[in-house]
Parts: structure tokens; sequence; C-alpha cells
């Protein structure tokens, strides 16, 4: 069996479903060029039929990126088909995601058809997408709950058609490892002609399971595996690249091959988290804030005698450089775009001046200057061309007093104050911001989030803030926590549709 699994990174498709995690197309160009580095062989860029943005996505990522494959998903749906071939126009290597829901769920309840029919749609698509493409990949939806019998039958069927893939999704993130990986099994073992596609799997982590799943589908068979960074995705999420990536790198036993630069995993998974303000857990395996400390006395002892005796992965294999150039109030411009570029950023010079400004602004505050810290400055002028901006703001607060804060707000060049107290200084601005923007809005979450452990550090705010019956998604970067809220809360206000 061939030891080369490929990488099918879903992070600019699946992983930016999630509510609130939403790029722009410059943003979107920024992640592929960094999964180009990272050394992803495909990158399945959007579903071009569901929106016009996505669709302009998937033709700019096609030109932006070189040698991985770019793939974009559709149903198995002729204009769906039409679509995705037109936004791949200018991909060098090119492939087309179709497929259709294969479960007895799925096939009363969401097709309100049968299993006949459901396997004619499934080669009709596949025969329609291969005469525009040769490399045509098949997903059959919610294949975690498709009995392995009549699996076997649509993954035969989609063969013949032409599909060079066969995607076998845990839709649901149901499965066990053991029930996963002998799906796999049988249909290595069951089918006629498999020798002719790669199976996939794509897991999805509502049980916690996607990893093991996902290895479980490897060791089986499966030789090409659909993963995002930081294993973001709907609901609970889908597999991690880089656990998947290290699991494989650290077991030389299993004797398998990617082509990951496992060197550039941290600094991916950090531009990702930032670009898309999704904070990583302190606690994530690979690319958490903890994964590489020790506070036991024990393990603390053992790692001093021997970094081995607790410790499986070198923090370098996966990009995390203890010894990296610290910077500071006194660090130029070339240590700030070095540091950038190792991060996967590359700055035009006259948006390089604008961060560094603010650079220089954010080290007057703090002692140094952290590689987060430095994403949110490249990513801060996301907010220049709002129509609603903070001009100032002010805020008296205490114990045993009522908090009052004093806000200021450009409005498309026009200024306005106001003053309000309240329950705290978060409060007592949000209300003055209320004053100003009067409109019928309630928040409905509102995290808070340190990026190291400084208490001058810059802190993010993440609001969700419904109005109109919508929800909207805004953040907030500043070392001043009351600050970063109220910035986070005109981030959702300027997203309103009306």
């Amino acid at each position: 069996m061939d030891n080369r699994l490929f990488i099918f990174d879903t992070t600019l498709r699946d992983g930016e479903q999630v509510p609130g995690c939403q790029l722009n197309t410059v943003e979107k160009i920024q992640v592929a060029k960094a999964l180009e580095a990272l050394g992803v062989d495909v990158i399945e860029a959007g579903f071009p039929i569901s929106s016009p943005g996505d669709f302009n996505s998937v033709i700019e990522i096609s030109k932006a990126v070189t040698w991985p494959t770019i793939c974009a998903l559709t149903r198995a749906v002729q204009k769906d088909i039409d679509v995705a071939v037109d936004a791949l126009r200018f991909a060098k290597h090119k492939r087309i995601h179709t497929g259709i829901g294969t479960s007895d769920s799925h096939i009363k309840y969401k097709f309100n058809s049968n299993r006949d029919e459901i396997i004619e749609r499934a080669v009709a698509a596949v025969k329609y997408a291969r005469r525009f493409v040769d490399d045509v990949e098949f997903y059959a939806e919610d294949a975690g709950r498709t009995d392995n019998e009549y699996l076997a039958r649509v993954v035969e069927a989609v063969i013949k058609a032409g599909a060079t893939v066969v995607n076998i999704p845990d839709t649901t993130g149901y499965c066990l490892p053991s029930e996963y990986g002998a799906k796999i099994k049988y249909l290595i073992d069951h089918v006629d002609g498999i020798d002719r596609a790669i199976l996939s799997t794509h897991c999805h982590n509502d049980l916690g399971m996607a990893t093991a799943n996902t290895i479980a589908g490897v060791l089986n068979g499966a030789r090409q595996v659909e993963v995002t960074i930081n294993g973001i995705g709907e609901r609970a999420g889908n597999t991690a690249l880089e656990e998947i990536a290290m699991i494989i790198k650290s077991h030389h036993e299993i004797d398998i091959q990617t082509n990951i630069n496992t060197q550039k995993i941290y600094p991916t998974s950090r531009m990702v988290s930032s670009l898309m303000n999704m904070p990583v857990q302190p606690n994530k395996a690979i690319v958490g804030r903890n994964a590489f400390a020790h506070s036991s006395g024990i393990h603390q002892d053992g790692v001093l005698k021997n970094v081995q005796t607790y410790e499986i992965i070198d923090p370098h294999d996966v990009g995390i450089d203890d010894n990296s150039i610290v910077l500071t109030a006194r660090s130029g411009r070339a240590a700030l775009k070095n540091r950038l570029a190792i991060l996967g950023v590359n700055l035009e010079q006259e948006k390089l001046d604008k961060v560094y400004e603010e650079f220089l602004k954010l080290a007057d505050k703090k002692k140094d200057i952290n590689d987060d810290d430095i994403l949110v400055l490249a990513g801060a002028d996301r907010s220049q061309n709002h129509r609603i901006k903070l001009d100032y703001l002010q805020v008296t607060s205490g114990v045993g007093v009522r908090s009052v804060a004093s806000l200021g707000l450009n409005i498309s060049g026009e200024k306005f104050e106001a003053c309000a107290s309240g329950n705290g200084p978060v409060d007592a601005a949000i209300k003055a911001l209320k004053k100003i923007v009067d409109r019928h809005m309630t928040l409905k979450e509102f995290t808070i989030q340190a990026i190291s452990k400084g208490s001058d550090d810059v802190g993010k705010v993440h609001m969700q803030v419904e109005y109109d019956h919508q929800v909207y998604y805004g953040f907030g970067a500043n070392t001043d926590i009351i600050a970063a809220s109220v910035e986070a809360y005109i981030d959702c206000i300027n997203k309103f549709k009306s």
C-alpha cells in the first residue's frame, strides 16, 4: 500500500463556516499562501455557488498559489458544477468536490428519495464534472451512519463513473475509531476498482474523536485526510491538521509520509487564529499556549534532566522558537518585517509603515511584543474603512462608586459624544455608545482573552450582538480591555445590514 498521505485542507471552506470567522478575499489569499508554504496538497477554497464572495475567493486563490490543487465544493447539481468550473478557470491544478447524502436518514428526510435514485444522481454528477476536470472527488455525506454494504455500492459506482478520490465523511462525528476504521477497511476489501481511487477521511469532532477516527481511517487504507488549522469547523470542529501531521511524524512505525513542513505549523496556527478571531485554547494539542509548559514539580524535574521524559515533540519541530528575536520599542522596521515574514505575513512598504507606527505605540505600553500582538497589528487595518469609529473613551471606575463613561464616535466624518453610568466600566461605556447609536441591540455573548500572561498584555474581545433578528460578530484588541470591548461592539454595529 502506498505510504504517501495527501493533506486536504478545508480551513477556507469548512473552517470558515464557523459563525464570526468569515474572511475577506485578501485574508483568504494570505491563509492560502501560508497553507502552500506549509506543504498542503489540496486547498478547498470555497463553495462557489453559495455566494459571490466564495466564487471570487476561489478565483483569486487559484491565481495566488502555484503547486497545491485548488478544490471547489458543489452539490450533485449541474448548476453547482458549472459555477465551480468557472471559478476554477485560473487554477493550475483543479479539482471539483461533488457529492450527496447516502445515509437512510438523508435519503428519506433530506432528499425524499430512495437508494437507487441516489446512486444515479451521484454517478451523473461525477460524470458531468469529469467533462470539465480530470480530478473529481466524490463525498458520501453522512457516510459514518451509512451501512457499509450500500456505501460500497455507491463508492464502486462513482469510481466507475470517474471519481479519482472518494470522501467518507463522519459528518456528525458519531463514529467510534474502531467503527470508522472498519468502514474504511470494508471498502478497501469489497469495492471493485478501489485501486483506481484514493479514499479520504473527513471527520468531525462532536464527540472529541475526529483525530482518532482520522488516524483509524489512515491505518486501514485511507490516503487522504481532510483537516483544518486548529481543528476549526462547524459545531465542535474538524480534524486538526497539526495533530495528524505530528502523529505521523512522531510514530515512525506507521511508515507514512506527508509533505507538511511541520516547522510552519505554529506560525500558521497563530495567523489563522488572529485573522479568524478564533482563540486557540491554552491546552490545545500541539499549538496551545500550554502544550509545552510544565508546572508540576515532578514534571519540571524530569524535563530539566532530560526533555524526553515528558516531551515527545521538540517545540522547534512545530515552529516554536524560544530564542526568537524579542521585539521592543527599540526594534526597527527590519526586525518587524522579518518577524511578520516568519509568521507568513508579507506586507507592502506602505502597509508596513502603518503597522510599524502602531507597533511603536504598543511597544511603549508593553515591555515585550509577542507574535500574537504583531499579528493583531497586521490585521488591524480591517477597521480602517468602517463607517463608525471610536474617537475617544474616558472611564471613571472603582470600588464603592458608580462607573461613568464618556465616549466620542466618528460616524462618516461627523463627531458625536455621550456620557452614561453603568454597572461597571464596560457596561457604562456600552450604554454611552447606545445613546449615540440608537438601535434596539442585545449583547448575546461577550468573551475576553488575554493573548499571553502579562497584566500589560493586549486583550482580545469577541462579541455577538443581535439586531433585527440577526446575530453579528465583532472583534476588538487593545491593551485597555474596556476600549477593546467598545471596539468589538462597534465592529458588530458596522456589520449591520440596515
